[in-house]
């Protein structure tokens, strides 16, 4: 149940309202835009919401329970906002979302309707559509420990303990060639082994994609040149002179997290777990791995 303010509780029992939706979104690099479906633009609480972008939603529902309540949010496509590359780059994914019902002849006469997430985004050539997940949606993430092989922290998290802005751990690269902004030729990784930056990541210093930062797929070296392969194409074109910082990877078993970062007392998983094969399997006198004794004989 909402609380109004007495104005704007007044202002509903009229008879004759002038009210408008607007939506507050926050990017997960913390640029702010605001939309409404007003004619004209609105502002509140420091922010500019437009009306220009044709920002539209769906019938907004709210169950009892912990089910997810999800609605639709079109909008058109503007270059200047949220635009196709930008889209296609991700700087919209996750975003948080309000949802404002407000007064438009007097915005202190408003309320918050509804917090959450944008989840599945489309778009066409002219247009997109967004997926507003409720904040019930964080209930449904996996939570606590799972017994695995693999470590369970993420590396340089606090449970981890890994210094990753040792310069073992991090260093900054130059663009030298680039294929479909995704396979980098670099310079300044001369002294890191291949594979040293496998599975780890990318911030971007310089360039179109500035700030934004993509997941390492492969580090090569190849007749005395280094390449990063990245899981996906960056959004924004990538050229030659701009700047990145790399940070190593971890692929999460026990033998990278000793050998790689010395951090065995820190290791999170479960290594010595009986995998599936040894629980399928059946005592042997002769099999030294499993002769009906103790495990820790």
């Amino acid at each position: 149940m909402k609380t109004l303010t007495p104005a704007l509780q007044s202002h509903l029992e009229s008879g004759a309202t002038t009210l408008a939706w607007c939506w507050k979104l926050t990017t997960a690099l913390g640029v702010i835009m605001g939309f409404t479906d007003h004619d004209r633009d609105l502002a509140f609480d420091g922010v500019e919401y437009r009306a220009q972008s044709g920002f539209t939603g769906s019938e907004m529902q709210s169950r009892l329970g912990f089910a997810a309540d999800n609605l639709d949010v079109a909008g058109a496509l503007d270059d200047t906002r949220i635009s196709e590359q930008r889209l296609h780059a991700g700087d919209f994914d996750g975003a948080a979302v309000e949802i404002w019902l407000v007064n438009w002849q007097d915005t202190a006469e408003r309320t918050l309707l509804r917090k959450g997430h944008l989840g599945e985004i489309s778009h066409g050539e002219l247009g997109f559509s967004a997926e507003l997940r409720g904040l019930t949606h964080l209930l449904a993430q996996p939570q606590g420990r799972i017994f695995q092989f693999g470590c369970d922290a993420v590396l340089g998290d606090a449970r981890c303990g890994v210094n990753l802005a040792a310069p073992a751990f991090r260093a900054a690269a130059t663009v030298q060639s680039e294929e479909q902004s995704r396979i980098l030729t670099v310079s300044g990784l001369a002294t890191y082994a291949a594979g040293w930056f496998a599975g780890g990541g990318v911030q971007w210093l310089t360039g179109a994609n500035a700030g934004r930062r993509a997941a390492v797929k492969f580090h090569r070296i190849e007749a005395g040149q280094t390449e990063i392969e990245l899981w996906q194409a960056m959004g924004s074109l990538v050229q030659s002179g701009d700047t990145l910082q790399v940070t190593a990877g971890c692929d999460r078993q026990f033998s990278t997290c000793r050998e790689k970062f010395a951090n065995a007392p820190n290791f999170r998983g479960f290594p010595h777990m009986p995998g599936n094969d040894f629980v399928t399997s059946y005592p042997n006198r002769d099999d030294a791995g499993n002769d009906g004794g103790s495990r820790n004989a």
